[in-house]
């Protein structure tokens, strides 16, 4: 018998959780499972990765709308509202757009879909939470908040910090044995294959270093501190360049700020790509700038492609840089960035040692290992 799982998420838009969703659907097995996934909007750039197995559903579609001008704003009011009548009376989501099936499991992929799962009206089925972010840092969740997860039947959570987060918040043992620990499941043999291909819109200048970041644009990624620190070390003569790869609603406000800080000719914002890979292998730093984080993901693909690393100490970041062996770890604010990169630009020597050290390092986390662990929670739950 296939165990009958639902899956919600609110798209498939290019983030850290939207693709490792999609990677562990790539390497579940069919003949096991049955799964539905319910999107709230159908869009997003991994899309057509979903296996064909997989039934994809969705409440809106239409690409995410990020900004406010008239036209767009009756289409923004209808799916805000609709998706507010689901979530109210959960009854009629399941009634006519999932025809009354009954799922063995329900799964959160992201902590917004905290209320939707506990609040099914299928009270058999059992309920899984995938915990990507350090929910200390996320506006809105109190201790009493994140408390809530712990009516789930099992919790998964991306990193050390964020366990001990639960562990500190659990009251029994019974809470405490709901919290498990997964790295994510991520492709390095896909990374280094994509790292291959060329370059496309965009010229490296060989005679200054640039400084890549790579990320959704909104404010936890902190592209306006590392914009900040670039137009600073500028005006202190530190030749040098920053590319910023990513896409999302922030996306205008940091081009605005780039413009305001007089940095065009020097800063350069990519937008999406699907393969940000060889960009990561041409540039000479790798340049984490998150305010907060779960686990940076992206972190995992410098590594994997051994890069010169500077990281804000966010969530996630001292254990995949093992502490500071593998890459330079800053104190997390736009000072710490500034003198990270000051670091590279005035000491390049410096990061010889940890290229020494990622030379022979072998990830301790893999793809196959993470599905694994999480196929046993899902047939043991």
């Amino acid at each position: 018998m296939k165990k009958k799982i639902l899956i919600r998420i609110g798209s498939l838009r290019h983030g850290g959780a939207e693709k490792v969703l999609v990677t562990l659907l790539k390497n579940l097995p069919e003949d096991k499972y049955e799964i539905d996934l319910l999107l709230n909007l159908y869009s997003g750039k991994y899309l057509t990765d979903v296996p064909n197995w997989v039934n994809v559903m969705y409440l809106n579609r239409g690409e995410m709308i990020t900004t406010n001008r008239p036209k767009d704003i009756p289409k923004k009011i209808y799916r805000v509202v609709y998706q507010n009548l689901l979530k109210k009376y959960p009854k009629i989501l399941y009634k006519r757009k999932l025809k009354n099936k009954v799922y063995d499991i329900e799964f959160a992929a992201i902590h917004g879909f905290q209320d939707e799962i506990l609040n099914s009206p299928l009270k058999s089925s059992k309920k899984l939470m995938w915990i990507h972010n350090d929910l200390t840092q996320v506006s809105g969740y109190t201790p009493e908040k994140i408390r809530h997860f712990f009516l789930y039947d099992k919790v998964m959570v991306i990193s050390e910090k964020i366990q001990q987060t639960f562990l500190d918040l659990a009251k029994t043992e019974i809470e405490k044995n709901k919290i498990v620990r997964i790295y994510n499941p991520l492709d390095t043999n896909e990374i280094l294959t994509k790292s291959k291909k060329p370059v496309l819109n965009y010229q490296f200048d060989r005679t200054v270093p640039t400084f890549i970041s790579v990320g959704t644009v909104f404010p936890q990624k902190g592209f306006d501190r590392l914009l900040k620190v670039h137009k600073r070390l500028l005006d202190e003569g530190f030749r040098h360049k920053v590319l910023i790869v990513g896409d999302g609603y922030d996306f205008e406000n940091i081009k605005k700020l780039k413009t305001e800080l007089g940095v065009d000719d020097t800063a350069t914002m990519l937008g999406f790509t699907d393969n940000p890979y060889p960009y990561f292998k041409a540039a000479d730093f790798y340049i984490l700038s998150s305010r907060y984080e779960g686990f940076p993901t992206v972190l995992f693909e410098a590594i994997a492609l051994k890069k010169n690393i500077i990281a804000t100490d966010v969530s996630g970041v001292a254990e995949l840089l093992e502490n500071g062996k593998l890459g330079l770890i800053t104190e997390n604010s736009e000072e710490g960035i500034y003198l990270g990169m000051k670091k590279a630009l005035t000491n390049p020597e410096y990061f010889q040692m940890y290229q020494e050290n990622l030379e022979n390092y072998e990830m301790p986390f893999n793809l196959k290992n993470s599905v694994l662990k999480i196929m046993e929670i899902i047939d043991n739950l």
